[in-house]
């Protein structure tokens, strides 16, 4: 990237190249620059520089890229200046002196508002962390369109007046939302797809889906046209917001009646405009106001945007570009030569903007394809019912299961269990299928390393891997959306996986990441969106591939209360209401207690009989399912609280007894209740009692009858002195260690000489006291 004219002899005391500058000394870079033409003028705001810096900055690490733009319209030349800082506490002082310098050269400040390793990288791949969202609005009615958002998306962390206004007289804006932690992987792409969805939806610059779009500084100054005014922060407010939440959020916001789905952007008086373009016709040879190139690529531009943005589907942009090329350019340019540019065009604008929404031409059949049936046909048809994908009808053919919960609940690895099981033909929490199934999971959440460490974690049993190794087939985190280009990617990775039959099933996971919403770029609160998804996308897909197959889609969960979990489980599904209406079969994976491990499977079936909700765990590495008679019904909580005290004052007791055994002291149940009343939150006697005898029937207490080894004479109790696994008394005697010379008191382990009963409750002589033996299931 070359720089402004600065001096030669600059560069080398900076440290830069022809490039860029890689080590940013502000006193030496920029602060000899000549006196400004207009002392009065407006100047850079260094308060303004840091609060932005804060706001957009605060938490990142690495690197901020930083360019500095002659504006246009002052009869000035300049090429771009890009520096790159740290993100630490020294960036303040430098992007102020960077931008007291743009200010004298009539450049404009910009950053990428992200960082990125080290000096030199810029592009959308190389972002690697972002901690605030941005909406530019630069065209249309922007109070409206800022009304809209602070209506839906409540208060953001900064308004800023960019400098320019709109032809009503409008400042455009910059609005911002700081999110409570930086984002990145699979986060920051979240939050850029967030950022193109919220300028659709109220006629924003889409040109912020990509994460190297870069915006002005505020506190920096604006100079187009010979106009120089300060990139004013209007508002600011300690606000932050969750990620999650505030996708939710834009979820579910309505787009701007008018607004919404149509890109922004001004038109300059460097180019023709479009709208001339499109109806005038253009010669060769230089005759006409803009040569043929200059009109060709304008309108093929134009085209470009509207396929990218999901308004023309790429056959319709074609048709539309090689019209334009037939109408208006004298002579026409060859076909080769229009593909040509039309394909080097559309590799830029992806590149610059990120993933485009292409619109899928809808697959559904015409009025006469419809098939109907009378009563009489459906009642004699007797022919058996078809197999079910997994029985009992949880996955029935062409059937589309929906599995919900939310976020580290176990969704992803309950279903690679499943899944995995369902590939070797093995019945999985009681869901079983009738072979084994070729399973595809398209999954963009886990990258290929974790994966592989994930499904080796996984305790599976042997025969389940050896079964399902070349029947279940898995990809690693895709960046992409499952629109035309992906849907046609994914086919492709299915047809090559089981080139000789379709799947079985096709699972999903989750939808989120892979959430196309169509021609108007709706999210998954939006119903037509997601009908548009689920019909357009998914069932296109599945009808491609194999229309019996399966399709199972993963989802997340938003936050219910207990009461309305219990009435209503499935209300919990994110997203458009239309979801549960299409689903046949719904499963929601929820904790009915945080506090416990224990999770609830709950089951809805369209095409069957309704299935019991499923306890299930993780026992050993593996889901089990629970008996749900060992589940407590009432007042579960407060039971698990006492459960947790009567454990407590268990351990009390026995740490106890040991501990005082260690000095030199037994006691009998009676003795002991009566001396440690009261103490250690072991309540009183009566208490104390009730706990030894319990832990006498479960092992963990025995008895000494005779205590004449340990110095202690008979005890009047029935039971003798308690005695604990491991307790040790001191025999008054001192011991040597041979080795070091060391010189201890000498012990003598106490063995029990009698238990309790379990059955029975009588005192019974333990056969060998060098064995400590519990009751079958009660070892602690």
């Amino acid at each position: 990237m070359p720089v402004l004219p600065m001096g030669r002899a600059l560069l080398g005391t900076a440290g830069m190249t022809e490039d860029n500058i890689i080590h940013f000394s502000p006193w030496q870079d920029f602060n000899d620059a000549p006196a400004a033409e207009d002392p009065f003028g407006v100047e850079p705001d260094p308060v303004q520089i840091a609060t932005f810096l804060d706001v957009v900055f605060g938490w990142c690490e690495g690197q901020i890229p930083v360019r500095g733009f002659v504006d246009m319209g002052q009869g000035k030349e300049g090429r771009p200046h890009n520096v790159w800082m740290d993100a630490d506490a020294t960036a303040p002082g430098k992007l102020v002196t960077f931008a007291n310098w743009a200010w004298r050269e009539g450049a404009a400040v910009y950053v990428i508002p992200g960082t990125v390793a080290g000096a030199g990288q810029a592009k959308a791949a190389e972002v690697l962390q972002m901690q605030a969202l941005v909406v530019d609005l630069d065209a249309g009615d922007i109070p409206a369109k800022l009304a809209h958002l602070l209506r839906h998306l409540g208060q953001p962390t900064l308004i800023i007046e960019s400098g320019g206004r709109t032809s009503e007289g409008a400042s455009k804006l910059h609005v911002w939302w700081k999110m409570t932690e930086p984002a990145e992987g699979s986060a920051l792409a979240s939050l850029c797809r967030l950022r193109g969805e919220i300028a659709l939806k109220v006629g924003g610059d889409t040109h912020f889906r990509s994460a190297h779009q870069p915006i002005r500084v505020a506190g920096t100054v604006y100079h187009k046209h010979g106009h120089q005014r300060l990139v004013q922060i209007r508002e600011h407010h300690s606000v932050e917001v969750d990620l999650d939440e505030f996708a939710e959020r834009v979820a579910e916001m309505p787009p701007m009646p008018g607004a919404g789905m149509v890109a922004s952007g001004s038109v300059t008086q460097d180019k023709p405009r479009l709208d001339d373009v499109l109806v005038t016709p253009v010669r060769e040879g230089g005759q006409d106001d803009w040569s043929r190139f200059e009109g060709a690529s304008a309108a093929i531009g134009h085209f470009i945007r509207m396929v990218h943005e999901g308004r023309m589907s790429k056959d319709e942009g074609w048709q539309a570009i090689c019209g334009y090329n037939a109408a208006m350019l004298r002579p026409s340019w060859p076909i080769e030569r229009l593909q040509r540019e039309s394909e080097r065009l559309w590799d830029l604008h992806v590149q610059k903007n990120g993933p485009a929404l292409v619109r899928l031409d809808s697959a559904a059949p015409a009025p006469s394809e419809m098939p109907t049936f009378t009563l009489g046909v459906l009642l004699d048809d007797t022919s058996p019912m078809p197999e079910d994908i997994i029985a009992p009808r949880v996955l029935t053919p062409g059937g589309l299961l929906v599995l919900g919960g939310a976020p580290k609940v176990g969704k992803s690895d309950l279903t690679i269990s499943w899944l995995v099981h369902m590939a070797a033909g093995q019945a999985f929490l009681g869901f079983t299928p009738p072979r084994p199934l070729r399973v595809f999971y398209l999954q963009a959440e886990i990258q290929y390393h974790y994966l592989r460490e994930r499904l080796s974690q996984i305790a599976l049993p042997a025969k389940v891997l050896a079964a399902a190794r070349d029947t279940f087939v898995a990809t690693p985190k895709l960046k992409m959306l499952l629109d035309t280009d992906g849907s046609m990617r994914v086919a492709r990775a299915i047809q090559a996986a089981f080139p000789d039959a379709g799947p079985d099933i096709i699972c999903i996971d989750p939808i989120r990441n892979l959430f196309d919403g169509g021609p108007d770029g709706g999210g998954e609160n939006d119903n037509t969106a997601m009908m548009f998804f689920l019909k357009d996308r998914v069932e296109v897909l599945r009808d491609h591939i194999n229309p019996a197959c399966g399709v199972i889609l993963v989802h997340h969960t938003r936050k219910l209360s207990k009461q309305q979990l219990k009435d209503d489980p499935f209300l919990a599904l994110s997203g458009a209401s239309a979801l549960r209406g299409f689903y046949t079969s719904g499963l929601i994976l929820h904790r009915p207690d945080e506090d416990a491990p224990e999770r609830k499977l709950e089951i809805e079936l369209r095409n069957g009989p309704a299935l019991p909700s499923k306890l299930i765990d993780k026992v050993g590495g593996q889901w089990v399912e629970i008996n749900p008679m060992n589940e407590r019904l009432v007042r579960a909580e407060v039971g698990a609280k006492y459960d947790a005290e009567r454990l407590r004052k268990q351990e009390v007791i026995l740490s106890i007894l040991l501990e005082e055994a260690a000095e030199g002291r037994l006691y009998t149940a009676n003795q002991f209740a009566e001396v440690f009343e009261n103490k250690g939150g072991l309540g009183g006697k009566d208490a104390i009692r009730d706990r030894i005898a319990v832990q006498a029937t479960k092992g963990t207490i025995k008895f000494v009858r005779n205590a004449a080894p340990y110095g202690l004479g008979p005890s009047r109790s029935r039971f003798g002195y308690l005695c604990v696994e491991g307790m040790v008394m001191p025999t008054g005697a001192e011991e040597v260690d041979p080795e070091t010379g060391e010189v201890s008191p000498a012990r003598v382990a106490v063995l029990p000489t009698h238990y309790k009963s379990p059955q029975t409750g009588a005192l019974l002589e333990v056969e060998n006291p060098h064995v400590w033996v519990y009751p079958v299931e009660e070892r602690p």
